[in-house]
Protein backbone atom coordinates (compact mmCIF):
# COMPACT_ATOMS: atom_id res chain seq x y z
CA UNK A 1 0.00 0.00 0.00
CA UNK A 2 2.88 2.38 0.74
CA UNK A 3 4.26 1.78 -2.75
CA UNK A 4 0.87 2.59 -4.30
CA UNK A 5 0.72 5.76 -2.19
CA UNK A 6 4.22 6.73 -3.34
CA UNK A 7 3.24 6.22 -6.98
CA UNK A 8 0.03 8.19 -6.56
CA UNK A 9 2.01 10.92 -4.83
CA UNK A 10 4.34 11.06 -7.85
CA UNK A 11 1.62 10.58 -10.46
CA UNK A 12 2.60 13.82 -12.17
CA UNK A 13 6.15 12.53 -12.59
CA UNK A 14 4.80 9.22 -13.86
CA UNK A 15 2.56 11.03 -16.35
CA UNK A 16 5.48 13.12 -17.63
CA UNK A 17 7.71 10.05 -18.00
CA UNK A 18 5.03 8.19 -19.96
CA UNK A 19 4.51 11.24 -22.16
CA UNK A 20 8.25 11.59 -22.68
CA UNK A 21 8.56 7.94 -23.71
CA UNK A 22 5.73 8.33 -26.20
CA UNK A 23 7.11 11.57 -27.64
CA UNK A 24 10.64 10.17 -27.98
CA UNK A 25 9.40 7.40 -30.25
CA UNK A 26 8.07 9.83 -32.82
CA UNK A 27 10.41 12.76 -32.25
CA UNK A 28 10.98 14.93 -35.33
CA UNK A 29 8.48 12.87 -37.36
CA UNK A 30 5.87 14.71 -39.39
CA UNK A 31 2.89 12.52 -38.45
CA UNK A 32 3.83 12.13 -34.77
CA UNK A 33 1.42 10.00 -32.73
CA UNK A 34 -0.47 9.09 -35.89
CA UNK A 35 2.27 6.52 -36.44
CA UNK A 36 0.87 4.64 -33.43
CA UNK A 37 -2.10 3.79 -35.62
CA UNK A 38 -0.40 3.66 -39.02
CA UNK A 39 2.35 1.22 -38.01
CA UNK A 40 -0.03 -1.52 -36.77
CA UNK A 41 -2.18 -0.92 -39.86
CA UNK A 42 0.79 -1.46 -42.16
CA UNK A 43 1.95 -4.47 -40.14
CA UNK A 44 -1.53 -5.96 -40.14
CA UNK A 45 -1.69 -5.59 -43.93
CA UNK A 46 1.68 -7.34 -44.30
CA UNK A 47 0.64 -10.18 -42.00
CA UNK A 48 -2.70 -10.63 -43.74
CA UNK A 49 -1.15 -10.76 -47.23
CA UNK A 50 1.83 -12.98 -46.51
CA UNK A 51 0.09 -15.26 -44.04
CA UNK A 52 -2.71 -15.78 -46.52
CA UNK A 53 -0.09 -16.95 -49.03
CA UNK A 54 2.20 -18.92 -46.72
CA UNK A 55 0.14 -20.02 -43.71
CA UNK A 56 -2.59 -22.07 -45.29
CA UNK A 57 -4.86 -23.57 -42.67
CA UNK A 58 -3.85 -21.07 -39.97
CA UNK A 59 -6.65 -18.55 -39.19
CA UNK A 60 -5.38 -15.07 -39.95
CA UNK A 61 -7.46 -13.54 -37.16
CA UNK A 62 -5.77 -15.80 -34.58
CA UNK A 63 -2.34 -14.82 -35.85
CA UNK A 64 -3.14 -11.11 -35.70
CA UNK A 65 -4.26 -11.43 -32.09
CA UNK A 66 -1.14 -13.40 -31.20
CA UNK A 67 1.24 -11.02 -32.96
CA UNK A 68 -0.11 -7.84 -31.36
CA UNK A 69 -0.14 -9.45 -27.89
CA UNK A 70 3.42 -10.65 -28.34
CA UNK A 71 4.65 -7.25 -29.52
CA UNK A 72 3.28 -5.64 -26.38
CA UNK A 73 5.17 -8.13 -24.22
CA UNK A 74 8.42 -7.87 -26.19
CA UNK A 75 8.37 -4.06 -26.16
CA UNK A 76 7.77 -3.98 -22.40
CA UNK A 77 10.72 -6.30 -21.85
CA UNK A 78 13.10 -4.37 -24.11
CA UNK A 79 12.06 -0.87 -22.95
CA UNK A 80 11.78 -1.93 -19.32
CA UNK A 81 15.26 -3.45 -19.37
CA UNK A 82 16.85 -0.07 -20.10
CA UNK A 83 14.49 2.01 -18.00
CA UNK A 84 17.00 2.32 -15.12
CA UNK A 85 20.31 2.44 -16.98
CA UNK A 86 19.04 5.02 -19.46
CA UNK A 87 17.96 7.34 -16.64
CA UNK A 88 21.18 7.25 -14.62
CA UNK A 89 21.42 11.05 -14.29
CA UNK A 90 17.84 11.27 -13.01
CA UNK A 91 18.43 8.51 -10.46
CA UNK A 92 21.60 10.15 -9.13
CA UNK A 93 20.06 13.61 -8.74
CA UNK A 94 16.42 13.14 -7.78
CA UNK A 95 14.80 11.15 -4.98
CA UNK A 96 11.71 9.28 -6.15
CA UNK A 97 10.44 5.68 -6.21
CA UNK A 98 12.66 4.02 -8.84
CA UNK A 99 9.81 1.64 -9.59
CA UNK A 100 8.19 4.49 -11.51
CA UNK A 101 10.72 4.14 -14.36
CA UNK A 102 9.85 0.56 -15.44
CA UNK A 103 6.19 1.37 -14.72
CA UNK A 104 6.37 4.34 -17.11
CA UNK A 105 7.96 2.11 -19.77
CA UNK A 106 5.15 -0.42 -19.34
CA UNK A 107 2.37 2.17 -19.42
CA UNK A 108 3.74 3.90 -22.52
CA UNK A 109 3.74 0.54 -24.30
CA UNK A 110 0.23 -0.07 -23.00
CA UNK A 111 -0.95 3.13 -24.69
CA UNK A 112 0.47 1.90 -27.98
CA UNK A 113 -1.04 -1.52 -27.44
CA UNK A 114 -4.50 -0.07 -26.85
CA UNK A 115 -4.20 1.83 -30.13
CA UNK A 116 -3.09 -1.40 -31.79
CA UNK A 117 -6.13 -3.17 -30.36
CA UNK A 118 -8.42 -0.67 -32.04
CA UNK A 119 -6.83 -1.60 -35.36
CA UNK A 120 -6.87 -5.30 -34.48
CA UNK A 121 -10.56 -5.34 -33.57
CA UNK A 122 -11.42 -3.53 -36.79
CA UNK A 123 -9.53 -6.01 -38.97
CA UNK A 124 -10.83 -9.05 -37.09
CA UNK A 125 -14.40 -7.72 -37.38
CA UNK A 126 -13.97 -7.39 -41.15
CA UNK A 127 -12.52 -10.90 -41.46
CA UNK A 128 -15.37 -12.35 -39.40
CA UNK A 129 -17.93 -10.42 -41.46
CA UNK A 130 -16.65 -12.13 -44.63
CA UNK A 131 -17.18 -15.44 -42.81
CA UNK A 132 -20.72 -14.37 -41.82
CA UNK A 133 -19.71 -14.15 -38.15
CA UNK A 134 -19.10 -11.39 -35.66
CA UNK A 135 -17.12 -10.68 -32.52
CA UNK A 136 -19.00 -12.33 -29.61
CA UNK A 137 -20.44 -10.55 -26.59
CA UNK A 138 -17.80 -11.98 -24.25
CA UNK A 139 -15.22 -9.70 -25.91
CA UNK A 140 -16.35 -7.14 -23.33
CA UNK A 141 -14.17 -9.09 -20.87
CA UNK A 142 -11.01 -8.36 -22.89
CA UNK A 143 -10.02 -5.45 -20.54
CA UNK A 144 -9.57 -8.03 -17.75
CA UNK A 145 -7.08 -9.93 -19.89
CA UNK A 146 -5.35 -6.65 -20.78
CA UNK A 147 -5.00 -5.79 -17.08
CA UNK A 148 -3.55 -9.23 -16.30
CA UNK A 149 -1.27 -9.05 -19.34
CA UNK A 150 -0.05 -5.58 -18.31
CA UNK A 151 0.72 -6.77 -14.78
CA UNK A 152 2.77 -9.62 -16.19
CA UNK A 153 4.62 -7.23 -18.53
CA UNK A 154 5.31 -4.89 -15.62
CA UNK A 155 6.76 -7.80 -13.64
CA UNK A 156 9.05 -8.62 -16.58
CA UNK A 157 10.08 -4.96 -16.86
CA UNK A 158 10.88 -4.80 -13.13
CA UNK A 159 12.92 -7.98 -13.25
CA UNK A 160 14.89 -7.04 -16.37
CA UNK A 161 15.46 -3.45 -15.25
CA UNK A 162 17.03 -4.52 -11.95
CA UNK A 163 19.24 -7.21 -13.50
CA UNK A 164 20.42 -4.99 -16.35
CA UNK A 165 21.96 -2.52 -13.90
CA UNK A 166 24.41 -5.16 -12.67
CA UNK A 167 24.68 -7.48 -15.67
CA UNK A 168 24.86 -5.52 -18.92
CA UNK A 169 25.27 -8.76 -20.88
CA UNK A 170 21.53 -9.18 -20.44
CA UNK A 171 21.08 -6.75 -23.34
CA UNK A 172 22.66 -9.29 -25.68
CA UNK A 173 21.22 -12.44 -24.13
CA UNK A 174 17.62 -11.27 -23.99
CA UNK A 175 17.29 -11.23 -27.78
CA UNK A 176 18.02 -14.95 -27.92
CA UNK A 177 15.66 -15.67 -25.03
CA UNK A 178 12.84 -13.67 -26.58
CA UNK A 179 13.27 -15.44 -29.93
CA UNK A 180 13.03 -18.84 -28.25
CA UNK A 181 10.02 -17.71 -26.21
CA UNK A 182 8.34 -16.44 -29.38
CA UNK A 183 8.46 -19.88 -31.00
CA UNK A 184 7.20 -21.73 -27.92
CA UNK A 185 4.25 -19.33 -27.67
CA UNK A 186 1.19 -19.68 -29.96
CA UNK A 187 1.83 -16.40 -31.74
CA UNK A 188 1.88 -17.66 -35.32
CA UNK A 189 -0.09 -20.85 -34.82
CA UNK A 190 -3.30 -22.01 -33.18
CA UNK A 191 -4.02 -24.26 -30.24
CA UNK A 192 -5.27 -27.00 -32.58
CA UNK A 193 -1.81 -27.20 -34.15
CA UNK A 194 -0.22 -27.54 -30.70
CA UNK A 195 -2.70 -30.27 -29.78
CA UNK A 196 -2.05 -32.20 -33.00
CA UNK A 197 1.71 -32.11 -32.45
CA UNK A 198 1.55 -33.12 -28.79
CA UNK A 199 -0.86 -35.97 -29.60
CA UNK A 200 2.05 -37.73 -31.29
CA UNK A 201 3.57 -38.31 -27.84
CA UNK A 202 0.45 -40.29 -26.78
CA UNK A 203 0.57 -38.46 -23.46
CA UNK A 204 -1.12 -35.30 -22.11
CA UNK A 205 2.12 -34.23 -20.41
CA UNK A 206 3.65 -32.28 -23.36
CA UNK A 207 0.44 -30.28 -23.83
CA UNK A 208 0.17 -29.62 -20.09
CA UNK A 209 3.77 -28.45 -19.94
CA UNK A 210 3.14 -26.22 -22.93
CA UNK A 211 0.20 -24.61 -21.16
CA UNK A 212 2.49 -23.58 -18.29
CA UNK A 213 3.76 -20.85 -20.60
CA UNK A 214 1.92 -17.71 -19.41
CA UNK A 215 2.05 -16.13 -22.87
CA UNK A 216 0.29 -19.19 -24.28
CA UNK A 217 -2.52 -18.80 -21.75
CA UNK A 218 -2.76 -15.03 -22.34
CA UNK A 219 -2.96 -15.40 -26.13
CA UNK A 220 -5.48 -18.24 -25.83
CA UNK A 221 -7.57 -16.02 -23.52
CA UNK A 222 -7.59 -13.16 -26.04
CA UNK A 223 -8.61 -15.51 -28.83
CA UNK A 224 -11.33 -17.23 -26.79
CA UNK A 225 -12.93 -13.87 -25.97
CA UNK A 226 -12.60 -12.21 -29.37
CA UNK A 227 -13.20 -15.08 -31.78
CA UNK A 228 -16.42 -17.13 -31.96
CA UNK A 229 -16.24 -20.90 -31.53
CA UNK A 230 -12.82 -20.61 -29.88
CA UNK A 231 -12.52 -22.25 -26.49
CA UNK A 232 -10.18 -21.58 -23.59
CA UNK A 233 -8.56 -24.68 -22.05
CA UNK A 234 -9.37 -25.05 -18.36
CA UNK A 235 -7.00 -27.47 -16.64
CA UNK A 236 -4.91 -27.52 -13.52
CA UNK A 237 -1.84 -26.58 -15.58
CA UNK A 238 -3.65 -23.57 -17.05
CA UNK A 239 -4.64 -22.41 -13.57
CA UNK A 240 -1.00 -22.81 -12.51
CA UNK A 241 0.07 -20.78 -15.55
CA UNK A 242 -2.35 -18.04 -14.50
CA UNK A 243 -1.07 -18.10 -10.92
CA UNK A 244 2.68 -18.13 -11.36
CA UNK A 245 2.95 -14.73 -13.14
CA UNK A 246 1.38 -13.23 -10.01
CA UNK A 247 4.02 -14.97 -7.90
CA UNK A 248 6.66 -13.81 -10.35
CA UNK A 249 5.44 -10.24 -9.92
CA UNK A 250 5.97 -10.52 -6.15
CA UNK A 251 9.45 -11.99 -6.72
CA UNK A 252 10.38 -9.29 -9.26
CA UNK A 253 9.19 -6.57 -6.88
CA UNK A 254 11.21 -8.00 -3.95
CA UNK A 255 14.35 -8.27 -6.11
CA UNK A 256 13.88 -4.74 -7.43
CA UNK A 257 13.43 -3.26 -3.93
CA UNK A 258 16.50 -5.10 -2.61
CA UNK A 259 18.71 -3.85 -5.43
CA UNK A 260 17.17 -0.39 -5.69
CA UNK A 261 19.39 1.19 -3.04
CA UNK A 262 22.49 0.15 -5.04
CA UNK A 263 21.40 1.61 -8.37
CA UNK A 264 22.96 5.06 -7.87
CA UNK A 265 26.31 3.58 -6.78
CA UNK A 266 26.56 1.15 -9.71
CA UNK A 267 25.38 3.63 -12.32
Amino acid sequence: MSVIQDILGRRELLYNLVLRNLKSRYKDSVLGFLWSVLVPLFMAFIYVVFLYILARGVPISEILIGVFAWQFTAQCVMNGMGSITENASLIKKVSFPRLILPLAATLSNLVNYLLNLVVQFGIVAVILAFQHERIPFQALAVPLVIAYHTLFCFALALFMASLNVFYRDMQHLIGVVMTAWFFVSPVMYSMSMVASLTDKFHSPLPMNLYLLNPMAVIIFAYRALILPETTFPVTGFVLAALLWPLLFFVLAYVIFKKLERLFADVL
